[in-house]
């Protein structure tokens, strides 16, 4: 961290950034993160707690009410976003290489990520700096000058998951900057140190003090305290449903701006027409295995779900099981791996619990389901747990119905298309799902029919900086990139200028 006067063992502990300082908790706790390709420490953060978080949070309440970025001109902020997005491509090996050991990842996902936090800083400074500085309304009168102008919204509290630590992150940060606002971010408690990071590349890049602020600390503690504070002014979390709702339910009490971004149990339709060529048929498996197991599975859009039509359910699931053996497991950061471990022990006895009920439930495992052998790529302490497929399932079963977030796919099957379209929205979540057809007319039909905030057809898991992304359903409430996203950190005023004021006279006397 720049300019520290501390000895690394002391600033290996100081990963609280307030008001411009790198700090310790003020309690002294910490917390040793851990690599979970072989189980053994990675780093030692601070342990904060409310005090450390009402510390960051008044930094930031005086850096919006008294500082001097809510009123930077649009043009310097975009240049400084424009500044990180340099200083990321700059480090992009070593924060790709951080982002691997930190979230078991593999190096080139890592790589990938960095690329699309930069391309997020980009597109922010673009979206800002292109736009008209307000809307005029038409009054009816060329005495009155009516305009709608954009604000921030000033402080905002900021909740990241494990999974995507710095992508997640730049997609609040990068808007909310944008727009003006100053920020605490709360990286999820394992997996904290690209975001870490990414303060101070903010710093490098010349924002004002107080402006950035982080807090390292479990999320009953310090996400509490800034879903409550009452100087907070807006929360965005992404994470489980379970803490969501208590994230929304404790912005309620001071009616808090809450944008939430959940879970996702996501179907991934495949009718027989898009197999009807090798290649399609190749391209179809080739995406679902994509879908499924992407960073094993630690993936809030991952489609799980398989639901294939019947006439090609056993041609398609034997070549998938069989092409799921072949995935190599092993550390992130070996050559030739394709999936890391899971995050942590924890996560894997999760996911060992959902086979384990599915199988009890009627599944047929058709390749996985178990940790796998030992070797020199795997250590036998590291979080691996093989790619499963788990063939007959329905509706009825908890893994079908609840979201894994591990290298679990279900298979269900369908005969028309109503079937698939019932299927596929049989879900308390509705963030995103894909459909495979070669008929042009059934993919927009299907697509048109699907409750879910992303569909994807012939394609699965592409994202685009310019788009919206959020779901339905208990997938969340919000938005985030693309306009939208810009517009969560704002607010709207209404400036109503009479050019020629007259008495009213509306009262006698």
């Amino acid at each position: 961290m720049a300019n520290s006067t501390h000895t690394p063992a002391e600033q290996a502990h100081r990963t609280i950034h307030a008001g411009g300082e790198w700090l310790a908790a003020s309690s002294g706790a910490t917390r040793e993160i851990l690599d979970p390709a072989d189980a053994l420490p990675l780093a030692v953060v601070a342990e904060g707690d409310e005090k450390d978080t009402d510390l960051a949070v008044a930094a930031a309440r005086r850096a919006f009410d008294a500082g001097d970025w809510p009123h930077t001109p649009v043009a310097e902020r975009a240049g400084l976003l424009r500044r990180v997005a340099d200083l990321l491509v700059r480090d992009r090996e070593k924060l790709g290489l951080l982002e691997s050991r930190d979230a078991g990842k593999t190096v080139e996902e890592g790589r990938v990520d960095i690329d699309c936090v930069a391309d997020a800083f980009r597109y922010f400074a673009d979206l800002v700096a292109g736009e008209a500085p307000g809307r005029v309304v038409d009054a009816g009168s060329p005495d009155i000058h009516s305009v709608v102008v954009h604000e921030p919204v000033g402080v905002c509290a900021m909740i990241t998951p494990w999974n995507y630590p710095l992508l997640q992150a730049s997609w609040k940060i990068a808007p909310a900057l944008a727009a003006g606002n100053t920020f605490v971010i709360k990286p999820s408690e394992i997996t904290p140190m690209t975001t870490v990071a990414l303060i101070d590349l903010l710093v490098e890049a010349g924002l004002p003090t107080g402006v950035a602020n982080i807090v390292t600390g479990p999320g009953h503690t310090v996400g509490a305290r800034l879903a409550e504070h009452p100087d907070v002014d807006l929360v965005s979390f992404t994470g489980g449903l379970v803490s969501g709702t208590k994230v929304a339910q404790a912005a309620a009490v001071t009616v808090k701006k809450v944008a939430l971004e959940l879970g996702g149990k996501n179907p991934n339709v495949v009718f027989a027409d898009a197999c009807e060529t090798e290649e399609g048929f190749d391209t179809a498996v080739d995406q679902a295995l994509n879908a499924a197991f992407i960073h094993s599975g630690q993936v809030c859009s991952a489609g799980g779900r398989l639901i294939v039509e019947e006439s090609v359910r056993e041609r398609f699931v034997a070549e998938l099981a069989r092409r799921a053996q072949k995935i190599r497991l092993g550390r992130g950061t070996e050559d030739g791996v394709e999936c890391g471990p899971l995050v942590s022990e924890q996560q894997r006895a999760k996911t060992e619990d959902y086979v384990a009920s599915a199988l009890a439930e009627g599944a047929e495992l058709r390749c996985g389901g178990k940790r796998p052998e030992p070797s020199p790529q795997r250590p036998e302490s590291g979080y691996f747990y093989e790619p499963t497929v788990l063939d007959h399932c329905h509706r009825e079963m908890r893994v079908v119905r609840e979201e894994v977030f591990g290298p679990v796919l279900t298979v269900e099957t369908f005969r028309t298309e109503d079937e698939a379209v019932a299927l596929a929205n049989d879900t308390e979540y509705g963030l995103a799902g894909a459909v495979w057809t070669a008929d042009a007319g059934r993919a927009r039909r299907v697509a048109g029919r699907l409750r879910h905030g992303t569909v994807w057809i012939n394609d699965f898991h592409p994202y685009l900086p310019q788009a919206e992304w959020g779901g339905f359903g208990k997938s969340g409430v919000g938005r985030e990139l693309g306009p939208a996203g810009l517009a969560e950190y704002r607010e709207s005023k209404h400036v109503y200028q009479n050019l020629a004021p007259k008495p009213v006279r509306w009262f006698a006397g």
